[in-house]
């Protein structure tokens, strides 16, 4: 609760909101000099008396839109620079979550809200904090000046301003949940609207084209909808706002008016406003309404920025893996895999607890997936041994994908304790035990770019590091053709795209495969279903490659393939999560 608080306190003005309210009370000696200059017209003092007057107005016109421009311009770097430590932090948590939690926020609305909804943060901060700070200081200010000159004329502004901020308070908390509503119907609509265009191939071959655009067109229009409802709470506080200004700048108008004809003479402390004093008063009178103006303007700012706050914060909250309590961001996602929680880490940081191949141990492990009362896994003890390589099998939905996960530092169990090398894992090891774990899967993650970077994920590598990876992986040959084909220099640079066009499933498991193998301190390796979806003669090459990246390392294979199980020294077979045979099946030549 206290870190909700201090979450909620607005934040402390800076130099950029005191130089821009320094420009707004530069209006004050511009009115001054208009007055005078009018007095001095109606006093018979010529166009010579309002020379000074005017060179006063233009130095203060000069200077009120340099420290504006120049207040605003350092808001805006303090904005954005908070922006994106806010943004990195969203990413960070969301990268850090379980990745098998079905309540963790879909791709769509991941980006939907670091991307466009975190956004309403910039103009909430760059607006509202200013406008907060003219409320306070500018009307304050101007009180102070127009007192000695006329107390009704104070007594009526006193009595005009607080009726704004009274109104836009109750119409801003209806904002606010109006802002929430929308940012989260955008979020969902941009997820479901990725998810659709990732599976847009399948919508095609089973003629749901047309039931998906009226989902999509009927999502829209209740998108359509509710910012029809922000902009109607947005014009209703405009009108409230402009209502009790002109109120306010008519009564003074009016109490001038009548007070420069002789008809009221109280108000003054007993003394007649001159020519010059009431021009200074309506001059001053609509100014003093005017940093309220600018709050109501920046007040829906305010309620978007709260909804993206609120909704980074909740996010931040979010159940993560135990990665997440202790890894900085260079050793976010720590897996050398080919999905998107992939290293970027460089080879050079070696896991701590030693390089070479590990033992695995579970003992009494068991978790429970939040949304499911039967425990996904139950182990009592499981033992792999140094460099031995074993097969996962069992039935669809067994729990062999969540056992992997376990190992790995994913999905940490409920209780139990599972040990990598000599280091059981929790939120002090998970980082450096996942920084000796490869990962593969039978459709990893790509990224645009060349075959190189798809590997090295930005770690300094050399090309011969990367010819020997692809070597091992079997992907020398194929990268030196696809060279040849495409004219460029290594097979390295050979161009691919996130979608991998050109690429069969084989070769994006070696893709994978090869992330992690090209670094040595890897020396444990999970797989999961590594040769799913290829043919006979591809899933034995993929075999073939991976024992051979696996020697001198531990490896641990999740697979329905009985010729890859056959590979393996020893099978592990589940059931609903729990191991119901264990048995070796005799090293086979590599």
């Amino acid at each position: 609760m206290a870190g909700r608080n201090q979450r909620q306190r607005p934040p402390r003005p800076g130099l950029g909101d005191w130089l821009q309210c320094a420009a707004s009370l530069c209006w004050l000696p511009q009115a001054g000099a208009i007055a005078l200059a009018l007095q001095r017209l109606a006093g018979d003092g010529g166009l010579d008396g309002v020379v000074a007057p005017a060179v006063v107005f233009l130095l203060f016109a000069v200077l009120r839109a340099a420290l504006d421009a120049l207040g605003a311009r350092i808001a805006f770097r303090v904005a954005r620079a908070s922006l994106s430590r806010q943004r990195q932090a969203g990413l960070d948590a969301f990268a850090a979550q379980n990745p098998f939690d079905r309540e963790r926020l879909s791709a769509g609305a991941a980006a939907s809200l670091v991307a466009e909804q975190a956004e309403a943060l910039l103009p909430a901060a760059t607006r509202y904090g200013v406008a907060r700070l003219r409320v306070i200081v500018v009307p304050l200010v101007m009180l102070l000046v127009l007192l000695p000159l006329s107390w009704a004329v104070v007594a009526v502004l006193v009595c005009a301003a607080p009726l704004i901020p009274l109104f836009m308070a109750v119409i801003g908390a209806r904002a606010k949940s109006a802002s929430e509503a929308h940012l989260g119907e955008l979020g969902r609509l941009q997820g479901f609207l990725l998810d659709r265009l990732r599976g847009l191939a399948t919508i095609r071959a089973y003629g749901a084209v047309e039931r998906t655009a009226q989902r999509l067109d009927a999502a829209s229009a209740d998108l359509r909808r509710r910012v029809m409802g922000v902009l109607r709470i947005a014009f209703l506080s405009s009108a409230v706002l402009e209502l009790f200004a002109a109120l306010g700048v008519a009564m003074v108008a009016v109490y001038v008016g009548f007070h420069l004809l002789g008809e009221l003479n109280l108000g003054a402390w007993g003394q007649r406003l001159s020519l010059g004093e009431a021009v200074f008063i309506l001059l001053l009178a609509p100014a003093f309404f005017e940093p309220l103006r600018e709050l109501a303007a920046a007040w829906h700012d305010r309620a978007a920025g709260a909804a993206a706050q609120d909704a980074l914060a909740q996010q931040s909250r979010a159940p993560a893996t135990t990665a997440a309590a202790s890894s900085a961001r260079p050793s976010t996602g720590g897996l050398s895999t080919g999905g998107p929680a992939a290293s970027a880490g460089s080879a050079s940081t070696a896991s701590t607890v030693g390089t070479s191949a590990p033992a695995v141990a579970l003992s009494a492990v068991q978790l429970t997936w939040p949304t499911t009362a039967r425990a996904a896994i139950d182990i009592a003890n499981l033992d792999v041994a140094a460099g031995d390589r074993v097969a996962i099998a069992g039935d669809s939905g067994s729990g062999k994908s969540t056992l992997l996960a376990v190992i790995a530092g994913l999905a940490p169990p409920d209780r139990g304790i599972v040990t990598v090398g000599d280091t059981a894992i929790d939120s002090a090891t998970v980082a450096a035990v996942q920084r000796r774990i490869g990962w593969l899967s039978s459709r990893p993650w790509l990224r645009a770019g060349s075959l190189r970077d798809n590997v090295t994920l930005g770690r300094p590598l050399s090309s011969v590091e990367v010819d020997q990876a692809l070597a091992v992986a079997g992907l020398g040959s194929l990268a030196a053709r696809r060279a040849v084909r495409d004219d460029v220099g290594h097979g390295g640079d050979v161009p691919l795209s996130e979608s991998g066009d050109g690429l069969s499933g084989g070769e994006w498991v070696r893709i994978a495969l090869a992330r992690a193998v090209i670094d040595p301190s890897r020396d444990l390796l999970l797989a999961d279903e590594p040769t799913a979806h290829l043919d006979a003669a591809t899933a034995i090459a993929v075999t073939d490659a991976l024992i051979a990246a696996a020697r001198g390392r531990t490896l641990i294979v999740a697979t329905h393939d009985p010729v890859l199980i056959e590979r393996m020294d020893r099978t592990i077979r589940l059931c609903d999560g729990c191991i119901v045979s264990e048995g070796a099946v005799g090293r086979r030549a590599a």
